[in-house]
Parts: structure tokens; sequence; C-alpha cells
């Protein structure tokens, strides 16, 4: 029914209990999860987790985050990585001028170098945007990967942008923060388009209402789906069927 597309399982959050969590997301009707990398070590981790378990998908990247250290090596070993059959994307990868745990010059060259590996290897990206929209939207175009596609995920810019991010043939997803008292997202929900939206759970971060505060799961996922869908008018059955077929279609999922 639903399709995670953006969580960590390979963080030590889920130490102690990995197996029971996913199970849990089974049990809630949840067909697919993608274990995102952030560097070498998790993308690696993400990859056999998806050789463990049949409901599991990789993608494998370099964080912008973790790009400081980044070079043609790490690049040449997510590119081996990216060759393993239940890998179907590159991610997560993109900008983050909030943190800025590398400078923006080391951030763009590990993006762009990345987004380039996407464009060889034809797997769609995942993008990962904070306080840097402009620069994050412009480097993909020159880079030609809306030829490619991909999704900003936790989508959090402006009305504005998400236009310009639609336009340019990109998905969007957004995660538990949406069900947050206070929120202010039903302006972007109402505007986007359910034929360029997936789900996350972006776990073991931003757990939704009621469990906000504590550690997330794939298993939370219908939380933030019941919210979209409120905002959407729509049920939430129908809203799980389009976004996991336009999930399975980006990613190229095979059951």
């Amino acid at each position: 029914m639903f399709i995670d597309t953006h969580c960590h399982l390979d963080f030590d959050q889920y130490d102690e209990d990995r197996e029971q969590v996913i199970q849990r997301a089974i049990k809630n009707n949840i067909d697919a999860i993608i274990s995102i990398g952030t560097d070498i070590h998790s993308s690696r981790e993400s990859v056999l987790l998806s050789e463990k378990f049949a409901t599991i998908y990789a993608a494998v990247g370099i964080h912008p985050s973790d790009s400081q250290d980044a070079d043609e090596t790490m690049f040449r070993q997510i590119e081996e990585m990216a060759d393993e059959k239940k890998v179907v994307a590159i991610g997560e990868i993109g900008l983050d001028y909030y943190r800025m745990y590398a400078p923006k010059d080391v951030q763009e060259k590990a993006f762009r170098a990345q987004l380039r590996l996407s464009k060889k290897l034809e797997l769609p990206v995942i993008i990962h945007n904070r306080d840097a929209h402009e620069d994050v939207l412009r480097i993909a175009l020159e880079e030609g990967i809306d030829d490619i596609g991909g999704v900003f995920h936790s989508f959090n810019g402006s009305t504005e942008f998400l236009d310009e991010v639609i336009r340019n043939k990109f998905h969007v997803s957004f995660t538990g923060a949406v069900t947050f008292k206070n929120a202010r997202y039903e302006n972007l929900l109402e505007r986007v388009p359910v034929d360029n939206l997936l789900l996350e759970t972006d776990s073991p971060f931003l757990a939704p209402m009621p469990f906000r505060g504590k550690r997330n799961e794939p298993g939370y996922i219908k939380y933030t789906a019941e919210k979209i869908a409120g905002v959407k008018k729509m049920p939430v059955e129908e809203l799980a069927q389009i976004t996991s077929a336009n999930a399975r279609m980006l990613f190229k999922l095979t059951d």
C-alpha cells in the first residue's frame, strides 16, 4: 500500500531492534522501503540491508554535510555500489547552507560529481536541500538531471520554489513534520500535483504526531499520509496508490 521513499535504517538508533522495525513496517502495509546512504559507510550498510530484506531497496551517495573529505576514490566506490541490483538512486546528495559542515564550493563539487554519476548510470537522484533553493535547482538543471528525474526530499521551500521544481519534472516528498501543530504546509500540500508526490518518513528523524520527539520508523508513514490525504480531500488509500505508483516508476522498483 505505502512506500517509504526515504529513511535511514542503517543508523545506530535501530541497532537494538532493526528487524522488528522492518517487520512492523510490513504489518503496517509498507510494501517497500528505500534506505538512504549519506556517506560511504552508510551507503554500504544500506546495500547490505537491501540484500537481506526483500522489501528494502538502497540509495547510495555522499550527503553535503559529509562532503568535506569526498574525493575521486569515494565517488568510484559510490559508482561500484550503485551497480548492485537493488540500488535504485543516487542520494542523499545536494546542498546544506544551514549547517555548513562543508564550504559551499566543496558541497557543490561533490553535488556535481554525483549528479554526473546519476546521469551516467541513469539513476534518479534524491536531493537534500536546506536553505540553498536557488543554487540546488540551478546546479541540477545545469547538469541535465531533469532528463533523469529525482525527488526533493523533505520539501520545505516556498510555493514559488515548489512551482519551479514541479515545472522541471521533479518529484517532492514530505515528512511527518506536516502533522505538527502550527506547521505551515497546507499551501504546499494543496499546490503539489499528486503525480509529483512521494511519501517518506526520513526515519529516525521527524516522527509524526502522536510520536513527535520520539524515534521515527517507516511504520509511522500512515500518519503523514493521512494528513496529506486530508488536505487533498481524497481517501488515504487513493493517495497511497498514486504515490506508490509514482515511486515505482521513478525508482524502477520491482516486486
